[in-house]
């Protein structure tokens, strides 16, 4: 009897042991996943993978995957745009895109500094938001030999006004 139940006390550690194992297995992340960022508005959410996503060390060594997220927002509730942790802990740029183009908004954030920014869906003076686009930058020397910042990397949330 003693040997019976050692027997299947064994079999049950192993099936578990091979079960749990293959679970792992079949939901570990398959390689580095893109990082997104995340928008905000009135009860919904939407996450968003980049739409450009380059080597900083070679600007030419693109991946254009070109995703963009669509939240819809109302004219009295701000948007809550949160960036993951590693794209804070680096130099990044916000874009708040208006009706106009010519009043774009830009904001220059220095690292660790901010995971968050809320942004009004309407602003007195530059009308209504139409999107939102969050950069990676790095410095690169241009054809003329001065160093300036250049996005290596975009997100991309176009806002949708809802009556």
């Amino acid at each position: 009897m003693k040997r019976r139940t050692a027997m299947l006390l064994a079999v049950v550690v192993t099936l578990s042991a091979g079960l749990g194992f293959g679970t792992w297995f079949l939901v570990r992340p398959h390689g580095p996943q893109p990082l997104e960022i995340s928008a905000y508005s009135h009860g919904q959410l939407i996450r968003v993978g980049p739409y450009l996503y380059c080597n900083a060390l070679n600007l030419d060594d693109c991946q254009q995957p070109q995703a963009q997220g669509q939240l819809t927002v109302y004219e009295h509730y701000p948007v809550q745009l949160s960036v993951p942790e590693a794209i804070s802990r680096a130099p990044w740029r916000l874009l708040q895109v208006y009706e106009d183009p010519a009043n774009t908004a830009t904001t220059l954030f220095r690292p660790g500094t901010r995971l968050a920014v809320t942004i009004p869906s309407v602003d007195p003076q530059r009308g209504r938001l139409t999107g939102i686009v969050v950069q990676l930058l790095t410095l690169v020397v241009d054809p003329s030999g001065e160093l300036r910042d250049a996005p290596h990397a975009e997100w991309s949330v176009r806002t949708v006004f809802s009556r």
